[in-house]
């Protein structure tokens, strides 16, 4: 977002919109812990009824990302990726309904590559928090690199079992979670800085 658009909108709903964003954010990393948790608890047997679960929640929760960006006309570009993050929720919310029963064999796959663009989001921020001159931006971007390794590792080694990824979605959200509140403590700041 330019200085000239902040001006033209108040600070206050500025700052309001960005903290939506980081507490949608969240949002998203609660239910990767709970997804998560399920992983652990029901294990393979329940892998199938999950993923039309998660192909629903991604369609619904694309859809909903992408009807709010052209709400908004792409406003709030500081912390706007709804529109990207929409059509990839909604693509993989689709492969999950469609590929069904082979889910299990990709499912992993999926759940590394939304931990790998989730850590991508959060090393833009923090790259946008360090131009704008905030110093919380070195924890965002470790933070945020650490999903990235977990992404990474989910999505590349065969060896990761079901079990395993659970633990993994789960520490991976209880990361997300700790980075967006700490990028929500210094929306002010941000402000301060894009203001002047």
């Amino acid at each position: 977002m330019s200085k000239v658009e902040i001006i033209k909108r108040p600070v206050e709903q500025v700052g309001s919109d960005i903290k939506k964003s980081a507490w949608s954010a969240i949002i998203e990393s609660l239910a990767l812990i709970i997804l998560g948790i399920l992983f652990i608890a029901l294990q393979d047997t329940m892998v199938q009824i999950l993923a039309y679960i998660v192909g629903a929640f991604f369609i619904i929760k694309g859809g909903f990302q992408i009807i709010n960006y052209f709400m908004e006309k792409g406003q709030n570009d500081f912390f706007n990726n709804g529109l990207l993050s929409g059509v990839v929720s909604v693509l993989i919310g689709i492969a999950a309904l469609v590929i069904g029963e082979d889910i299990a064999h990709i499912f992993r796959i999926i759940i590394g590559i939304i931990i790998i663009y989730e850590s991508l989001v959060r090393i833009n921020t923090a790259t946008k928090l360090s131009t704008a001159g905030i110093p919380a931006w070195k924890y965002i971007m470790l933070l945020a690199l650490l999903m990235l390794v977990l992404g990474i590792f989910i999505t590349f080694f065969e060896g990761a079992v079901v079990v395993l990824v659970g633990w993994m979605m789960i520490v991976t959200g209880i990361i997300g979670i700790i980075g967006d509140i700490m990028f929500i403590q210094h929306v002010n700041a941000v402000i301060d800085k894009l203001t002047k």
